[in-house]
């Protein structure tokens, strides 16, 4: 059943619209600096239900929840060690996700049945404003059709959520793109999913290393539980088939040239000039901000070119890029070409 959106800016009026909406238990789709979120009271259960409901999006895969403040946090989890704390002042607000024991205040639903609840304070102002006017800790997973490429812009929600949800809030194109580092520091500190924030800089905060699970690389092995969302096998993915090809630009451009006609290339900037065939870009070779940016908009614009088939330039493994590289896996269902 479809139902009326509104599409208001990320200013005072669209704040305060977005507050009484998610108050009344309703859902919002608004910015952040990672990817557009789509929010709902992270406390109340039917409204966490109908996020999993409008998204698709399996029972298993747990939420984050987004606070304004740091006095939102400590109701929500069991304790704040050292540890964590040496990483909110180190990265908050900002796209960091940290995952603690959760507290009883945190309903199962929200958490995906685990006894761990994942938080983050997001960097932008328009979310924090709404989180803070809501004085309500907000679940927000992307914005999105579960599986499909997260959204960057209000025009990726529209295209997606448009007579599902009551309200979008416009607040530009996010400046990171894509989702948020996912720590957990339930044990030893683990990477469980790879973003804005490196490794490098986790470990450098912390004073202490910090492992990097397997599922960062490699698909979740049968039965094995999501313990952070982005985990799944196929995610962020067009709905045509991805081919990450990890090997010379001359390789490549051998495989794009004896291709056939639907399909493209997802190439570097500039590459586009040395082949015949249709492309897109994602920024400059080894600069992974400008990458991670510009991804999921070219994902996107795959699917209104009608590509059935993507063979796609592989990034940098490590440091910051190693986000980029774990979304274009996952888009490719972990299909790659070597050599």
């Amino acid at each position: 059943m479809s139902m009326e959106t509104r599409l208001l800016s990320c200013n005072r009026e669209g704040i305060d619209a977005a507050a009484q909406v998610l108050q009344r238990g309703g859902l919002v789709a608004l910015p952040t600096e990672t990817v557009y979120g789509l929010a709902a009271n992270a406390l109340e259960e039917s409204a966490v239900r109908e996020i999993f409901a409008v998204k698709g999006r399996p029972q298993d895969n747990p939420l984050i929840v987004h606070i304004s403040d740091l006095s939102m946090w400590k109701p929500l989890v069991r304790e704040i060690p050292q540890r964590a704390m040496r990483l909110a002042r180190a990265f908050w607000p900002g796209p960091l996700t940290i995952i603690l024991p959760k507290s009883g205040l945190v309903p199962g639903v929200t958490t995906a049945g685990m006894d761990s609840v994942a938080v983050r304070m997001p960097s932008h102002e328009g979310a924090r404003a709404v989180i803070a006017v809501t004085g309500l800790p907000i679940a927000a997973p992307s914005a999105n059709l579960s599986g499909s490429p997260s959204p960057t812009t209000a025009r990726h929600c529209i295209d997606d959520l448009w007579g599902k949800i009551p309200l979008i809030l416009d607040g530009g194109e996010c400046s990171v793109g894509i989702e948020s580092t996912v720590v957990s520091l339930v044990g030893e500190p683990t990477l469980l999913r790879p973003g804005g924030i490196s490794p490098g800089q986790l470990e450098e905060a912390l004073g202490e290393p910090v492992r990097v699970s397997h599922a960062v690389v490699e698909p979740l092995a049968p039965g094995e539980r999501p313990t952070s969302p982005g985990m799944k096998y196929r995610h962020y993915a067009p709905k045509a088939r991805m081919v990450l090809v990890e090997s010379t630009l001359e390789r490549f451009l051998a495989l794009l040239d004896q291709s056939d006609e639907e399909t493209w290339g997802l190439v570097f900037d500039g590459e586009e000039k040395l082949t015949h065939r249709p492309c897109l870009t994602y920024g400059r070779e080894h600069h992974p901000d400008e990458q991670g940016r510009e991804l999921f908009a070219a994902l996107r614009a795959f699917d209104e070119k009608g590509a059935k088939l993507v063979y796609a330039r592989c990034p940098d493994h490590d440091g910051a890029a190693l986000g980029v590289y774990n979304r274009m896996l996952r888009a490719a269902a972990f299909e790659v070409i070597k050599g």
